[in-house]
């Protein structure tokens, strides 16, 4: 499947505005300055990635690689295009703007059919249900860096929050369609970054910033997943708490490597003024 890369418009949609994570609620949100709920960092990723999905098809989810950073807030709600520049039949640049003309997020996605060779599975150990966490303050951050991480196991169906990240899902495109094909969604599998680290440490709110993510095979409907992390780096900048994290995702059953990715999020905002 090889089409045109294109420009694109849609509405954005806010799927987790009931997270633990309240920086997606309104209230939360407007505590710290914003407009309100944000929509999540790994929908508007998935919004720069639709091109990709719409030309490339299976190749993209074979051999896609991305790196996006998210620059400013998109409201549920929204209007927004994603402008497509510098495109050749294996990459392109992609820019989102919202209705207010506002620049969000810039995005960088090519076919990457000669990646390094994937990592293999640890065997980490997984994160118990209802498993206590604690509080992500720099000094538990600092221990989780130095004695490791554990381990989510989530299942890809289509009664994920995150199966669709369009307000109508029947607009998905074909291969995420969960009426269809039912692949995995680029939100969903950077979603998996997300909640291995709150999975780990208790955030909120927090932030997802950026991902370079690639992608190494293709994640099939009902398929149940390893995530595996480590923290890669923690920094301070104007008064944010930082972690940058490595995070390999494979398939359970077989231990098949499907999708590698760093996250960098602010995992402690500065307090609210």
């Amino acid at each position: 499947m090889t089409n045109k890369l294109a420009n694109w418009q849609a509405t954005a949609f806010n799927q987790s505005e009931d997270s633990s994570n309240q920086i997606h609620s309104d209230e939360m949100a407007k505590t710290y300055g914003f407009k309100g709920g944000l929509v999540p960092g790994v929908t508007v990723s998935a919004y720069l990635i639709h091109p990709a999905i719409e030309a490339w098809g299976t190749d993209w989810l074979k051999h896609g690689a991305a790196k996006v950073v998210v620059e400013k807030p998109l409201y549920d709600g929204y209007d927004f295009t994603v402008d497509v520049t510098d495109a050749d039949e294996t990459s392109y640049q992609a820019t989102l703007t919202d209705q207010a003309g506002t620049q969000n997020a810039t995005g960088t996605m090519r076919l990457n059919r000669t990646a390094a060779a994937p990592p293999t599975m640890r065997g980490d150990v997984p994160l118990a249900k209802n498993q206590p966490i604690a509080n992500a303050t720099r000094e538990e951050m600092e221990k989780l860096q130095a004695l490791g991480m554990k381990a989510l196991q989530v299942r890809w169906n289509e009664n994920n929050n995150m199966a669709t990240y369009l307000k109508n899902r029947q607009t998905m495109p074909d291969l995420h369609n969960t009426a269809g094909a039912g692949y995995a969604n680029a939100a969903f599998m950077l979603s998996l970054s997300n909640w291995v680290l709150a999975g780990n440490a208790y955030m909120n709110p927090w932030i997802h910033l950026q991902t370079e993510s690639q992608n190494y095979a293709i994640v099939e409907n009902n398929t149940e997943l390893h995530v595996e992390c480590d923290i890669r780096d923690l920094f301070e900048k104007k008064g944010h708490q930082f972690v940058d994290l490595n995070v390999d995702v494979y398939a359970l059953k077989t231990a098949q490597p499907v999708m590698t990715t760093m996250l960098r999020a602010i995992y402690q905002l500065r307090p609210a003024v």
